[in-house]
Order: structure tokens, then C-alpha cells, then sequence
């Protein structure tokens, strides 16, 4: 830890600050150190530049950009109504880490099949096929981070204005940005 960080987190924070709520432990690792005056605010259903989008049948929305974090992560935060899911994949270059906002989700990590719900989070490392899909009612909420970012957030937002959203047509598009289609998708059951 760089001493001048160390000050600046040990006497110039409020002695008022509330602790991070325990999903976000994770993310402190990931973000840098931000000069004063440079915090990045998103609104719940905002998108950090105001340009939400659709893919795989969910709205996405960025909440914290690479750039926002010198490409050390990206945040995105899903909706989902629609119960589908990625095809199984892997990523060489970055790991992957969820948060079940709202509703359930299967997933696969590996060989092991797991059922998440509201609360729960999961880490995928690097090089880890996995691939989910929403299995509750209604409007299901995910988030996802990729670290470091990559360029994940250029693929799902060049993705999803693909005239063609079949797996095919996204295959050598995903390929460039680091995932790598192994499977199909999940099914709900």
C-alpha cells in the first residue's frame, strides 16, 4: 500500500463513513485510487453514459466504465424478464464475478451446477467455462464484473446492434474480445 493512499483513506475520511455493504468487498481491490473530486455517480437504472442497450434479451446498464477505472474492471447491471442466458464460455484474460441483485439464477461454473438467488455472489476465474441462465417469474437483476476489464464492454455493446443474434453471428465478434464459446446455453428446466 502506497503510504500516500494510506493518509488519505486513514485522516481524510469522515469519521461518519458507513462501512461497505459486504457485496462490495470484492470491488475494492479493483478500483484505483481516485484524486479527490473525481467520483463517478450512476443513478439505479442509468447507464454511465447514458446509453443503455439490449443483448441476449436483457437491458444492460454500465455502472462503472474501464475507463472509469484505467481498465482495472467494468460493472454492469442487468434486467432480465426473459429466462436466457449466455452459451457456456471462457475468459483467458480477466475473471468474472456476479451479484444476484433480484430473482434466481443457475449457473454453471466447471462441472458443478449451482443455484443463486437474491444476496448470493459468485467469482469465476480466469479459464473457468461457465455460462448461466434466470430461472425465477418475473424481472430478474444481475450484476457483473469483469476484471480487469478488457474490452468486454465494447463487445456487449457492439453485440447487441448485431443485425443476426444467433450464436454463430456473435462467435467470431466474441472471439476478439476474449471469450470463447465452448457450449450451449443453459436451459432453465
Amino acid at each position: 500500500m502506497q503510504r500516500r493512499t494510506f493518509l488519505h483513506l486513514s485522516f481524510a475520511a469522515p469519521a461518519t463513513l458507513a462501512p461497505l455493504p459486504m457485496w462490495a468487498a470484492p470491488l475494492v481491490h479493483a478500483l484505483p485510487d481516485v484524486a479527490p473530486g473525481k467520483a463517478v455517480l450512476v443513478r439505479r437504472q442509468h447507464d454511465r453514459r447514458n446509453q443503455p442497450f439490449k443483448f441476449l434479451e436483457a437491458t444492460f446498464t454500465v455502472k462503472v466504465s474501464g475507463q472509469d477505472t484505467g481498465g482495472r474492471c467494468v460493472i454492469f447491471d442487468t434486467l432480465r424478464p426473459a429466462k436466457v442466458g449466455p452459451a457456456l464460455h471462457y475468459h483467458k484474460n480477466c475473471d468474472e464475478w456476479f451479484y444476484v441483485e433480484e430473482g434466481e439464477f443457475k449457473f454453471q461454473a466447471g462441472q458443478e451446477t449451482l443455484r443463486l438467488q437474491a444476496g448470493d455472489s459468485l467469482l469465476i476465474p480466469r479459464g473457468m467455462a461457465h455460462a448461466f441462465v434466470k430461472i425465477s417469474e418475473g424481472v430478474a437483476r444481475l450484476l457483473l464484473m469483469h476484471q480487469p476489464a478488457g474490452s468486454m464492454e465494447e463487445y456487449f455493446r457492439t453485440a447487441s446492434q448485431l443485425p443476426d443474434q444467433t450464436l454463430e453471428a456473435r462467435q467470431n465478434l466474441a472471439a476478439k474480445h476474449d471469450i470463447h464459446f465452448i457450449g450451449p446455453p443453459l436451459k432453465p428446466d
